[in-house]
């Protein structure tokens, strides 16, 4: 298992896919409510993160360079889109998505030694 989060020297998806969530998640009831002024309306039901619904995405929540080091300022209260979204080997398995946020910035494909 890791040691350190390659997601903190990456930001990859971040910058290259849009989310897009269900609206009640930024309702303050909700257990990790996604800050309203960071989103966008979508549609009548769905938000979307300002920055990830344009056609080179990048959330407005990220900080930093992609693949140096990056952070996510609302990482606590980020929309289940991207706490579903685990980088490749983080829990033991491949995600192809993250390979192909990483080779769209030049990056190469985590393994899991990484």
């Amino acid at each position: 298992m890791p040691t350190s989060n390659p997601c903190l020297n990456c930001g990859a998806c971040c910058a290259s896919y849009r989310v897009s969530f269900y609206w009640a998640e930024s309702a303050s009831e909700s257990e990790y409510p996604v800050p309203v002024q960071l989103t966008s309306k979508l549609n009548e039901y769905r938000l979307v993160m300002r920055g990830t619904d344009q056609p080179a995405p990048r959330c407005v929540a990220l900080i930093g360079d992609i693949g140096g080091a990056t952070r996510c300022t609302v990482h606590s209260n980020r929309p289940s889109p991207c706490r579903d979204f685990s980088a490749s080997y983080e829990n033991g398995e491949h995600n192809q998505r993250c390979d192909s946020a990483r080779a769209r910035w030049n990056l190469p494909a985590l393994t899991p030694e990484d």
